[in-house]
């Protein structure tokens, strides 16, 4: 997969989490077949541009332990990140080190590989799936 494929793969796939859920850098990775990837993930994201279209709802990617990156220092894309993520209604903390932080057990989405985007898809394309070998 080059760079464009997995940008690409990773946009599909971010743009099916559900409205009011989240999840992770490593479970998008996991999802398009890239698990080792998840920085990469956070990568594409990074240089998303605002004008794609259909949006990719980049704000629903959080870290691994269900924090904010805080985008680097001097920046406001953690607070852009909570802004957005309230206005859909998830509930955004703040840890004792001031992070912010979401919860995994109420908001998370975490669907198995391959029951999801393109993979899922060309699964369910093929008549022959269903079929029980004799």
């Amino acid at each position: 997969m080059d760079s464009a494929e997995f940008h690409a793969a990773v946009y599909d796939t971010v743009r099916l989490i559900p409205h009011c859920q989240v999840t992770t850098y490593g479970h998008i990775a996991k999802l398009i077949g890239m698990p080792s990837h998840s920085r990469h993930v956070g990568q594409a994201l990074k240089f998303l541009s605002p004008d794609t279209n259909p949006p990719v709802p980049w704000y629903r990617v959080v870290g691994a332990s269900g924090a904010i990156s805080s985008c680097g220092p001097g920046t406001d894309g953690a607070r852009r990140q909570r802004d957005q993520l309230v206005a859909e209604g998830v509930e955004v903390t703040e840890g004792r080190t001031g992070d912010l932080r979401v919860d995994f057990t109420r908001w998370g989405w975490f669907p198995a590989p391959g029951t999801v985007g393109p993979a899922a898809e060309e699964d369910r394309d093929d008549p022959d799936q269903d079929q029980d070998e004799s």
